[in-house]
């Protein structure tokens, strides 16, 4: 009798629990291991803006208890980072200097926020919002009543100006081409989107680049972005929303193809016949585009865990790039959008 077969899984949100969930159920033999540099099981991160909501407990935000994994015995390595992976010899390299044998490998690692090159020098000033952990810090650095000033304001950044404007603070939009990422808009829906965030309360900025960010200890507000003009914009903390860049450097040595993401085909299948990629972290070809086109928000990322892991036990389900992209403003002066949703 063969041995079971081994599926890694990099990367430990939607994507990857869904595929190993979906692998568990379809083999109750099969070994399951899951590597993320998360100090936490899996949770939705697009629930992290209920922190201002009073959400505070970790544990109140997992999608499972920590005991999950131990009944559908799934091997979860926590604090982990991968370095490495050698297509050909099937292995997975570990910061710490241990290999991961895989039989078929799964993909999930997500990406990482972009920073626009002119604003690399001030990320030490910005605050992130991609962990519990970092969205906790930033409701302890914001002061009751206070001002965010967000740069970009990609949707994950809208929907998290928009719980900030619910709950009593300010926002100041700084836009740019990122505004609305991942949707693709007219200047003429642009504006018409800005108006509706400054209905609800939200400063807009538009027309200004960034140049730099600097805090001051003075009685003076603790943020500043200074503008290519020379004038200001203060306020109390500093994001940057400005989409997404795929975590795809421990690829390089692969053999797998790669341009700003994982190459896979509609099956999610990248050009190595044992490694599949899902999520933020792959481009999947259009055919009728003729193109490797990226397919953000949380549904399309479950779906893509879940056709993954199929895949990977031997099905050839496709992938459905003919998404709706679509973002509009209801009856109530809500902003309603196709990747994500505001609760």
């Amino acid at each position: 009798m063969s041995a079971p077969l081994h599926y890694v899984i990099i990367g430990s949100g939607s994507a990857g629990f869904a595929a190993a969930t979906t692998l568990r159920r379809a083999d109750d033999d099969c070994r399951i291991t899951m590597i993320t540099m998360d100090g936490l099981p899996f949770y939705n991160r697009y629930d992290l803006p209920q922190v201002f909501h009073g959400r505070h407990d970790w544990r109140d935000l997992l999608a499972v208890p920590p005991a999950f994994y131990d009944t559908m015995r799934i091997k979860l390595r926590r604090r982990s980072r991968v370095v490495d992976v050698d297509g050909s010899k099937q292995l997975v390299s570990l910061a710490h200097q241990e290999t991961v044998h895989y039989d078929r490998l799964l993909v999930c690692a997500g990406g990482r926020g972009y920073l626009p090159e002119n604003l690399i020098e001030s990320a030490r000033l910005m605050h992130g919002f991609g962990s519990f952990e970092a969205a906790m810090q930033l409701y302890r650095d914001l002061p009751k009543g206070g001002t965010a000033i967000m740069i970009g304001g990609d949707m994950v950044g809208i929907d998290l100006a928009l719980t900030l404007l619910e709950t009593g603070y300010h926002v100041s939009l700084i836009t740019n081409a990122q505004t609305f990422w991942p949707h693709k808009i007219t200047p003429d829906e642009q504006s018409v989107l800005l108006r509706a965030l400054e209905a609800k309360g939200m400063t807009v900025f538009e027309d200004h680049r960034p140049v730099g960010v600097t805090r001051d200890n003075g009685g003076q507000p603790a943020s500043r972005v200074i503008l290519e003009d020379g004038s200001e914009i203060a306020g109390d903390v500093v994001m940057s929303f400005c989409g997404l860049t795929s975590s795809v450097e421990f690829m390089l040595g692969a053999d797998v193809d790669i341009e700003r993401g994982l190459l896979v085909d509609p099956e999610l299948r990248t050009s190595n016949n044992t490694i599949w990629a899902a999520g933020d972290v792959c481009q999947i070809w259009h055919d009728t585009e003729k193109a490797y086109k990226f397919f953000h928000g949380w549904e399309n990322v479950r779906v893509m865990g879940k056709l993954a892991a199929r895949n990977m036990l031997g099905e050839h389900e496709i992938f459905d790039v003919n998404i709706e992209d679509r973002i509009e403003i209801d009856a109530d002066g809500q902003l309603n959008s196709t990747f994500w949703v505001h609760r």
